[in-house]
């Protein structure tokens, strides 16, 4: 199984959960409905706050850098889809970060991390190194049965990176594309099929079948 088959079987369990739950809080019935093109109805205040989230930012233009990088090594562009980056996945926990604080500390400490040891490896921010060195300690901290005492902070970053990246590509146009999710369709139905009516022995009226819709 490939990387992003991988990911894709882990998010559709687990990995979404917190998103999930926190989305699926109640809402205040009191508050306005406001439907937008292309955004379900959702109440005025959730825009607003939707909105002003958006407007700030967290991560420096440095750690952005960083998870793009490792979010198109989690996720890298295939023969079937774009890479995590191409689906707007940095953008994506960009927002997350602000909408869920706990995310802040966690995430802005392993990318210091991440720093901190190619700077004593190789006298480089993981983004200045070459893509032979980022995928060394990328390996080093991406499998926690395997990783060595000395880098758990690392393993504890990468697993809620790896939580948002696979969180935020397959939650977006481009991930449930791959994944062949299409959601619920409107279809057209001619009522039960004659066959299965005959089974069980069963008819339409004559008043039934005249005042249907036929496809």
């Amino acid at each position: 199984m490939n990387r992003r088959d991988s990911l894709k079987a882990l998010t559709i369990g687990t990995l979404s959960a917190e998103v999930l739950l926190k989305a699926c809080k109640p809402k205040d019935e009191n508050a306005a409905v406001v439907k937008k093109d292309g955004e379900a109805d959702r109440p005025q205040n959730e825009l607003d706050r939707n909105k002003a989230l958006e407007e700030e930012k967290f991560f420096t233009d440095h750690e952005m850098a960083t998870i793009t990088v490792l979010a198109d090594i989690i996720i890298p562009k295939d023969e079937k889809s774009g890479s995590a980056s191409d689906a707007k996945v940095p953008e994506f926990i960009e927002f997350i970060v602000k909408d869920i604080p706990d995310h802040q500390l966690p995430m802005r400490g392993g990318l210091r991390w991440l720093d901190v040891q190619m700077l004593n490896r190789h006298e480089k921010p993981f983004t200045d190194c070459t893509a032979e060195q980022q995928i060394e300690i990328v390996n080093e901290i991406a499998y926690p049965g395997k990783a060595k005492p000395e880098v758990q902070q690392g393993v504890a970053f990468f697993n809620r990176m790896r939580s948002l990246t696979a969180t935020g590509f397959f939650t977006s146009k481009m991930g449930m594309d791959d994944i062949g999710y299409v959601g619920n369709k409107p279809n057209q139905w001619n009522g039960v099929p004659d066959d299965v009516l005959k089974q069980y022995g069963l008819s339409y009226s004559e008043r039934e079948l005249a005042e249907s819709v036929s496809f």
